[in-house]
């Protein structure tokens, strides 16, 4: 039985009380219920993590009025940190992987910045430094894990207006734990691929590259050769950066013997490396790798005007 409601009355039956009475307080009603809907529908669409997930990687546009709100939502879960400003903002699923640069003097060049990498929840406002570094630069997207949605290869520096050492890493997202990933991370520092310092009298030469595994996937390889000249015999120091096919864990593995010069030839033979990845082909080492000098062999063969004589013969006068 439907019951009618009366201000400053008890419920009664529908039909013992004025019809017109009935709708206009129902109509109250309604209308406070519809707007309490509309407020929780303008708190939902308001958080990023219902209109902005995609599984597609996207950066955002600071000038598109449609990523506003997972810019918004980004800068308020950096408002505690420090930085001069938010370079990148690149969202996959419900996570927002996030380049803030640091000026520390006003100014300094824009080159001299510092540069801090974030994964920021688009669901709990959760934030996750990743790394830092300076001079970071952008590679093509690479595959090194079974899934098909493939990583964003990066290099960087760790200090300006120095003898640096470059750096390199993949970034992901992590399916397991909803954030982005830096692959192979040591320390605060990712694969060291390059150095522009070498110790006093030590020729240093670098050699690196992104290959293609057998079933297809990448893996990233260096080859760090050390020429202490007449000191001591040279050094060489092969690494292979791979995840492993079956548990996807993260592998880094110092080669030696055969394996080790089967991948010093992969190195010096590499054309372009995936994802942009290769530089030292070129150098005088990998020459000799490839193209290996031929050497000089003693001759053991008697010469032509040998007549089997153990003395020479006496001389005419």
């Amino acid at each position: 039985m439907l019951l009618a409601a009366d201000p400053g009355r008890s419920l009664r039956p529908w039909g013992s009380g004025s019809p017109l009475l009935y709708l206009k307080t129902m109509r109250g009603v309604v209308f406070r219920f519809l707007g309490g809907v509309g407020l929780c529908a303008a708190v939902l669409t308001s958080s990023p993590s219902l209109s902005a997930q995609q599984d597609t990687f996207r950066w955002m546009d600071f000038h598109s009025a449609k990523d506003q709100d997972v810019i918004v939502w980004v800068t308020r879960a950096l408002e505690a940190e420090k930085w001069s400003s938010i370079r990148e903002i690149g969202v996959l699923y419900d996570a927002a992987l996030v380049v803030t640069s640091l000026r520390g003097n006003p100014e300094a060049s824009p080159s001299s910045d510092t540069f801090n990498l974030w994964s920021v929840s688009l669901t709990t406002h959760a934030l996750t430094p990743l790394l830092k570094g300076v001079s970071l630069r952008w590679l093509d997207r690479m595959q090194f894990s079974g899934n098909p949605q493939q990583e964003l290869g990066l290099l960087y520096d760790d200090c300006s207006e120095c003898a640096a050492t470059t750096y390199f890493t993949a970034l992901y997202y992590d399916r397991s734990q909803h954030i982005w990933n830096a692959h192979w991370m040591r320390g605060g520092q990712a694969v060291p691929i390059w150095s522009a310092a070498s110790p006093e009298g030590v020729t240093v030469t670098h050699v690196y590259a992104a290959l293609a595994a057998p079933d297809g996937r990448q893996l990233v390889a260096t080859w760090n050769h050390f020429d202490y000249g007449k000191q001591k015999p040279a050094e060489d120091f092969v690494f292979r950066y791979d995840l492993d096919p079956f548990s996807g864990l993260e592998r880094t593995q110092l080669l030696s013997g055969k394996e080790a010069e089967a991948m010093k030839q992969r190195l010096c033979l590499a054309q372009g490396g995936g994802g942009g990845l290769a530089r030292g082909q070129d150098s005088a080492l990998c020459a000799q790798t490839v193209h290996p000098r031929a050497e000089r062999r003693p001759t053991t063969s008697p010469p032509p005007n040998n007549q089997g004589r153990s003395v020479p013969p006496k001389s005419h006068r």
